[in-house]
């Protein structure tokens, strides 16, 4: 799964990594899954990040992004989520 996320108000890469960096350190030690910010690394005000999760049931691996979509924005209501991609396998 892919996320494009907006921090508005950053104004330097530093606050970026500051506000982003708790949240992937949450969503990785609550879901168990692998997340890194994978694209848009020099923009201030948007993150791409990347999730990989592992299961041999893929509605729980969905069920279980959703539901670090909807953690995203009921713990973090100032990040915005502009863009969501899903790719099962």
């Amino acid at each position: 799964m892919t996320i494009k996320l907006y921090l508005p108000g950053c104004s330097s890469l530093k606050e970026k990594r500051s506000r982003l960096q708790p949240i992937l350190t949450h969503l990785r030690k609550e879901f168990n899954v692998s997340i890194s910010e994978i694209g848009l690394q020099d923009v201030w005000q948007s993150a791409w990040i990347g999730i990989a999760a592992l299961s041999t049931d893929s509605v729980h691996n969905e069920q279980m992004l959703d539901q670090i979509v909807k953690k995203i924005e009921s713990t973090w209501p100032d990040e915005q989520i502009l863009e969501t991609h899903l790719e099962s396998r």
